[in-house]
């Protein structure tokens, strides 16, 4: 039993990050944080780097609160809906926790959207939080 998060350095991240732990330290559960990044040109050494500092302040202390916490960032090419699933699967996850943000309707129809690949697709509940 875990649960799965999905994290961005956003505020929408960084809120489903804070309810994951909410739910791992209620159920007394461990918490398997996800930054996942198809890679581009974007995102190089640097970007990958300030995103484990955050990801490393963020879960320090956990393991002192009782809470277990593996971090894991994922480069490879798959959008992070298939991760986020995949990680769910692979640690037969009771709960996968991501944030969301609000999208037009267009915007939702040209670029797709990975919050609903995930609510359609995962193998648990999901908990979706606003930033």
């Amino acid at each position: 039993m875990t649960i799965v998060v999905g994290f961005v350095p956003t505020k929408e991240g960084r809120a489903a990050l804070h309810r994951a732990i909410e739910e791992a330290r209620g159920r007394s559960t461990p918490l398997v944080v996800i930054n996942s990044n198809r890679g581009s040109r974007d995102f190089d050494d640097e970007t990958s780097r300030l995103a484990e500092e955050e990801l490393r302040e963020l879960t320090s202390g956990l393991g002192a609160e009782g809470v277990q916490v593996e971090v894991r960032q994922l480069v490879r090419g798959n959008e992070p809906a298939e991760d986020l699933i995949a990680v769910a699967n692979e640690t037969d996850a009771d709960l996968i926790v991501i944030g969301l943000r609000r999208r037009t309707p267009v915007g939702k129809l040209i670029l797709g959207s990975n919050a609903q690949r995930i609510l359609l697709d995962a193998p648990c509940a999901v908990l979706a939080v606003k930033g």
